[in-house]
């Protein structure tokens, strides 16, 4: 039978989660509400029912899950609302737009047995999971360094909606948040960060441009480069060949260093030096071949696993609460001109017996980078 899925928000990601329940097997689209865009055709189009309010669609009890896809404000009350009704959500990225919202809501889920999970749907890209795999086999050595550039154009038609020039709707909250959630999948928890911000070509209240230093627990150093207002190939967008609106560009967007072997994302190319390892031998890189196929959908059957019982998320809340904590951290260094220490790093993270921490912000690491007993280095959020 399959599970009927209720989406909260029907603007740019609403549709785009609308467009993947279509595509996805064993789910289907039950219901759909807007309260700013009162479009009940858009309902009638899919097949679904219309609903004034969330709190409608759930008294309904018609949905076994909901996608909320609303402007981040309104991600804790929506959030909360399924909570209360013990409905399975699978809220869009970022998990709210304050950590302590974040924390709230993860908070009542976990109190309450209901699965929260995070629309960070980069982890279900088979490249970032291939990836994943290649930095754990541990064949690139120890890993050094990173670099993860987002250079992309927004045209000014993006805007429209003002919420994106307020607060919590920057590139930083917006698209960084998906680069820190998959770096840190990667590499590992970020410990401390230091950033610097623009406004200076738009002018808006929130940035169009940000430098960020990583600090990792492990040890690892990494650099971000973001940017809305670049005509650049250099973004997970354009590279990672996701989604059909952007075009398709035989680039990387982010560069792993290892002592032995380094890997350029999303193409996989693994680098290396022939023979004796050092600057003066010949170097060359090898493609990882990875078979295609969409992370929203597969993001979606994923999500219906979850409410089925048969999986736990691969995204959790606590998970986006991390990545929610170290994009705080970001926007106060770049504030303050400061090195900011992640608040509670490490939530979300897992034990060696694979056995996930349930308590969020109980795990923090000390400004050397050392890491607590059984926690693994250099080794992300295992599944």
């Amino acid at each position: 039978m399959a599970i009927r899925i209720g989406v909260v928000g029907a603007g740019l990601a609403g549709a785009m989660h609308i467009a993947a329940l279509a595509k996805a097997k064993h789910v289907m689209l039950a219901a759909v509400t807007d309260p700013e865009r009162p479009d009940r055709e858009l309902a009638g189009v899919a097949g679904a029912s219309w609903f004034d309010s969330i709190e409608e669609m759930l008294r309904a009890n018609i949905v076994d899950g909901v996608i909320l896809a609303t402007p981040n404000q309104l991600h804790a009350s929506g959030g909360l609302a399924c909570i209360r009704a013990k409905v399975p959500v699978l809220v869009e990225k970022p998990l709210c737009h304050r950590s302590a919202d974040a924390a709230e809501l993860v908070n009542a889920a976990v109190a309450g047995g209901v699965p929260l999970v995070v629309g960070h749907h980069r982890r279900h890209n088979p490249v970032a999971q291939e990836a994943r795999r290649v930095i754990d086999s541990g064949c690139l050595g120890t890993v050094t360094s990173l670099h993860a550039q987002a250079w992309l154009m927004k045209p000014d038609s993006y805007f429209r909606d003002n919420w994106r020039t307020g607060i919590g709707g920057g590139p930083v909250f917006v698209n960084l948040i998906h680069d820190i959630d998959l770096l840190q999948y990667l590499c590992g928890p970020i410990m401390e960060v230091q950033a610097m911000e623009s406004n200076a070509h738009r002018g808006h209240s929130v940035e169009d441009t940000a430098v960020v230093l990583l600090r990792y627990a492990s040890g690892l150093l990494g650099t971000v480069n973001l940017c809305d207002a670049a005509a650049a190939p250099w973004s997970w967008e354009l590279t990672a060949h996701e989604n059909p609106a952007y075009d398709r560009t035989d680039r990387n967007c982010y560069w792993i260093a290892g002592s032995r072997k380094s890997l350029a994302v999303p193409r996989l190319d693994v680098w290396q030096h022939a023979g004796e390892e050092g600057w003066w031998t010949p170097i060359r890189a090898t493609r990882i071949p990875v078979p295609t196929a969409d992370p929203m959908v597969r993001q979606i059957e994923q999500f219906a696993a979850v409410i089925r019982g048969e999986e736990p998320p691969l995204v959790s809340g606590a998970d986006g609460l991390s990545a929610l904590r170290v994009v705080e951290a970001i926007k106060r260094a770049a504030r303050e001109a400061r090195t900011v220490a992640v608040a509670n790093v490490g939530t979300g993270y897992f034990r060696d017996d694979g056995r996930r921490k349930t308590m969020t912000g109980e795990t923090t690491f000390s400004r050397t980078g050392s890491m607590p007993a059984g926690t693994r280095r250099c080794r992300a959020h295992t599944e």
